[in-house]
């Protein structure tokens, strides 16, 4: 059982972050966000993918101008996911000249490391911070090592020089961005934000500054975390690091709420990065999502590709049903569908499912018994396998899961 760090709820549009609340899924476009059109095709499609707070990049007048449009064109499709915007070196005048977009966002991400240079660096978070408090909007006070407070960073370095016992640059690194972080949300504060609509975040590329930063930064203050790797990177390598710093976080009950930033395939789907979020979550025992594939890696015994193939297409039927399901069906997320490759583990595994199947491997029987709940209910055979075992789990689900009331009154 994970214990998990005590914090104040901020409230994003709707969506609690914080005082114990399920750890929120994020994620950002990569649109222009100028182009309205791409960026609400972007938006919907993370957003039925599970991202449950979606951050847009507001950063030229035509931006901050498409926001509101955006926003009401989300409303009228009933896509309400949240919308944050991600403001950085002219955030104060963008917000200050738009008004419909800082009405129309649900929350502001501030990078102090670039809110403004020497002298202008306090004045121009200040006006952003001012509109937040006009609007009542949280905020997140965003620290990226990339583009540290240069000046909070040399004075503690030299500060550092000067010790008998100096500690290493890469030490003072990590502090700095612990300072900066809480540095930034005191002045939030002593400019009237409510500590309750301030989260924070410390992103860095490097799994262990990852994990020492937001430990640091978890003992130090009770502000809701999100927590992430940033530039991750692509495909195995991108999911395998930010699986491992932000899963021993969530494990010490640090994080309130996670983005997996992904670099895409070139015309990739943005979606991976929600999906792999919710899937550390869910691995974890933190939360449900969808249903959980049981599938073996396969060996020798299963020479045929058969398996693996019935095991994607039953994951994509799931993660295509499942938006449909959430609304209709309490609690089917919870299920466990086994996808089994020989007689060896098969049978038991899809015993332990809700619903399994135990393919014939290399030399058995062509025959394929089905498990639901324990018992076996019947064996398929033939060139439709995998349609039958998708209309089997279909039928499972309407069996087993009640309809929601909102889905049963809708209908008549």
């Amino acid at each position: 059982m994970i214990t998990r760090r005590q914090s104040v709820a901020a409230v994003v549009g709707g969506v609690k972050v914080g005082g114990g609340a399920p750890i929120v899924v994020q994620s950002m476009t990569n649109t222009d966000t100028a182009d309205v059109e791409s960026t609400v095709a972007q938006v919907r499609s993370l957003a039925r993918a599970g991202s449950e707070l979606v951050r847009v990049t507001v950063n030229t007048e035509e931006a901050a101008a498409a926001v509101p449009h955006i926003r009401e064109r989300l409303d009228r499709e009933s896509v309400k996911v949240p919308l944050i915007g991600d403001f950085h070196f002219n955030g104060h005048k963008l917000l200050k000249a738009h008004p419909a977009c800082a009405e129309a966002l649900a929350k502001y991400r501030i990078n102090p490391g670039n809110v403004g240079r020497g002298s202008k660096r306090d004045p121009q978070f200040a006006e952003m911070i001012e509109v937040a408090c006009q609007y009542k909007k949280p905020i997140r006070i965003g620290v990226n090592w990339g583009s540290l407070d240069s000046e909070l960073l040399t004075r503690m370095m030299d500060e550092n020089n000067s010790l008998p016992n100096p500690r290493t640059a890469n030490e003072v690194m990590r502090s700095a961005v612990v300072e900066s972080c809480l540095q930034s949300a005191r002045r939030a504060e002593e400019l009237g934000q409510p500590h309750d609509a301030i989260v924070l975040s410390a992103k860095v590329s490097g799994v262990q500054d990852l994990i020492a930063i937001y430990s640091d930064l978890a003992s130090r203050c009770d502000y809701p975390l999100h927590v992430g790797l940033t530039e991750a990177g692509m495909g195995s390598k991108g999911i395998v690091a930010s699986t491992a710093g932000i899963g021993v976080l969530l494990q010490r009950g640090i994080g309130d709420t996670i983005r997996v930033s992904l670099t895409p395939e070139p015309n990739g789907d943005r979606t991976q990065e929600v999906i792999v979020a919710q899937e550390i979550l869910q691995t974890m025992g933190l939360r449900s999502f969808v249903p959980m594939v049981i599938a073996c890696p396969g060996c020798g015994r299963t020479t045929s590709t058969y398996f693996q193939e019935l095991a994607k297409s039953i994951q994509s039927h799931i993660r295509h049903r499942m938006p449909e399901w959430r609304k209709s069906y309490e609690g089917v997320e919870m299920m466990n569908v086994a996808v089994m490759g020989c007689v060896v583990n098969g049978p038991g595994e899809s015993k332990h499912a809700n619903i399994g199947i135990s393919l014939p491997g290399t030399g058995e029987r062509p025959v394929a018994p089905v498990y639901e709940d324990g018992e076996k209910t019947v064996t398929l055979k033939g060139d439709h396998i995998a349609e039958e075992f998708q209309q089997l789990v279909e039928a499972y689900v309407a069996r087993k899961y009640p309809r929601r009331e909102t889905a049963s009154a809708s209908q008549n």
